[in-house]
């Protein structure tokens, strides 16, 4: 898939531009302006600590499924320049993810660390959540240059595997939540998205090995 040239060269004009980061810096902020907005006008329904925590959570599988998102649209669209924009991403997913953890210890277990470990240990689905948090942490940790550095460039890029790790077990965590509910039209969306984009990766990586097996 190749967009219209006159168009995919003013996206990669805008891409390389120096305010590119900037932007999506201030456009990844925008849910938690229009979190802090909610809070500041009292405008979160009925359950305001509910919504907060749903809310975080939403936007973090959101911005993870953009970070996923990257590496598909710069082989079919032609724009490596999206690359430079993976790691601020990455990092907003932990940002969200962080807020998410955050307003569950805050809203559900008032700080209380002793009540928060045996949730944690209790509920399946809390338990997936942390481990999912764990894992992002360390991505967004090691997500710098001196880490690759440090690392070396296969050890880095191993390690960042584990994102497909935590886009399964962010997805088992919301899968795991709306059970109660029953309510799984949302969770089928999300299922939909990274079902995709994980196929993607591996279909590529099939053609890849195919086509070296044919060149040998």
């Amino acid at each position: 898939m190749r967009l219209p040239s006159t168009l995919l060269a003013t996206l990669r004009t805008a891409l390389r531009s120096r305010w590119a980061k900037p932007v999506l810096f201030l456009i990844c902020l925008g849910p938690m302006a229009w979190l802090l907005r909610g809070i500041w006008l009292d405008d979160l329904g009925a359950n305001p600590a509910e919504f907060l925590i749903r809310a975080t959570g939403d936007w973090t599988l959101r911005v993870l499924c953009l970070v996923l998102a990257v590496t598909p649209l710069r082989v079919t669209l032609g724009m490596p320049e999206l690359a430079r924009l993976r790691r601020m991403l990455g990092l907003f997913t932990g940002f969200y993810a962080c807020l998410h953890l955050m307003c569950y210890a805050w809203f559900d277990m008032g700080w209380d660390l002793s009540d928060i470990t045996t949730d944690i240990a209790k509920r399946p689905f809390i338990l997936v959540g942390f481990v999912g948090w764990l894992l992002l942490s360390v991505l967004s940790a090691t997500s710098f240059n001196a880490a690759i550095r440090w690392l070396g460039a296969k050890r880095w890029q191993a390690l960042h595997r584990a994102v497909y790790a935590v886009a399964a077990l962010a997805l088992l965590h919301f899968f795991w939540m709306r059970a109660a509910k029953k309510n799984f039209a949302e969770v089928a969306v999300y299922a939909a998205i990274l079902g995709a984009l994980l196929g993607w990766r591996l279909l590529r990586t099939y053609r890849a090995r195919r086509t070296a097996q044919h060149q040998r």
